[in-house]
């Protein structure tokens, strides 16, 4: 014969309370690269980590890192493939809007390409046709919009390119250094990699890079960024827009503190 012993009411509504004290909370699991400021690192000051928390806390769950780096064989689309795209996290916090790499949510901010120089240069620089462009010392990232450009106008011979995006340890800031130091007298940058640093370059002026160019077919220098999510995962990226949606003044001040300039009107995206 098995005896059953009487469980009283109170023990368990104990036992409940203690199983749901225990249990693990949601989390939101984020790829992010844990040394490359001014995107992300592991103290979370970047504008990435910023905006992960924010997300987060707006979907009441626990922020996790899954860390790897940007910059290594293969760039920012093997990193999608070691981290997002092997379930090791769900989300990433900055991706082109409409990459075909990964399904991406409704932008957040756009931003663009600029031209940097020293102020004091006061140089006219209005698009990647400007005529100034042929008599100066060029810089720009590799691998970018902006090399193409100066392939397409023979520039690119007397251009100095920087591999900011594939050598790990190196900061965005080494292309602000060569303008200022002169090596170069131009240099042709993504604003939100450099944008963080520019209060220690005061003596630098940044113009953005229009999208339109005088002659030829259309360039693209402004991106709408979003966030990017696998492809099978309709219901996180519908959460993900909910947050965008409730949160733009939050997002846009989170961006503005992190130096990164918004060029929305530049594209006309309706409600950024």
């Amino acid at each position: 014969m098995v005896r059953i012993n009487s469980v009283s009411a109170a023990q368990i509504v104990a036992c409940i309370a203690f199983v749901v004290s225990v249990a693990p909370a949601q989390t939101l699991r984020v790829c992010a690269d844990p040394d490359y400021l001014p995107y992300s690192n592991r103290a979370g000051q970047g504008f990435e980590n910023k905006i992960a928390e924010a997300v987060a806390k707006a979907l009441g769950k626990r922020l996790e890192y899954n860390w790897a780096s940007y910059r290594e064989h293969g760039g920012f689309e093997e990193f999608l493939a070691r981290t997002l795209d092997s379930g090791k996290c769900d989300t990433v916090m900055d991706i082109p809007y409409g990459s075909r790499a990964e399904r991406t949510t409704a932008p957040y901010y756009v931003s663009s390409y600029v031209f940097v120089f020293k102020t004091a240069a006061k140089y006219d620089i209005k698009s990647m046709d400007s005529p100034l462009l042929q008599h100066v010392k060029m810089g720009f990232e590799a691998d970018t919009p902006p090399e193409t450009a100066l392939k397409m106008r023979g520039l690119i011979l007397r251009a100095t390119a920087f591999h900011v995006g594939d050598q790990p340890g190196t900061s965005p800031s080494v292309v602000l250094e060569a303008v200022r130091s002169g090596r170069v007298d131009v240099m042709i940058a993504w604003e939100p990699a450099i944008g963080y640093f520019l209060d220690q370059y005061p003596d630098l002026e940044i113009v953005p890079v229009p999208n339109t160019r005088t002659l030829g077919s259309p360039e693209q220098y402004s991106f709408p960024m979003s966030m990017g999510v696998r492809e099978s995962d309709k219901e996180l990226e519908q959460q993900l827009n909910q947050v965008i949606a409730s949160h733009k003044d939050e997002f846009k001040a989170i961006l503005t503190s992190c130096g990164v300039k918004h060029f929305a009107p530049a594209l006309g995206i309706a409600g950024l």
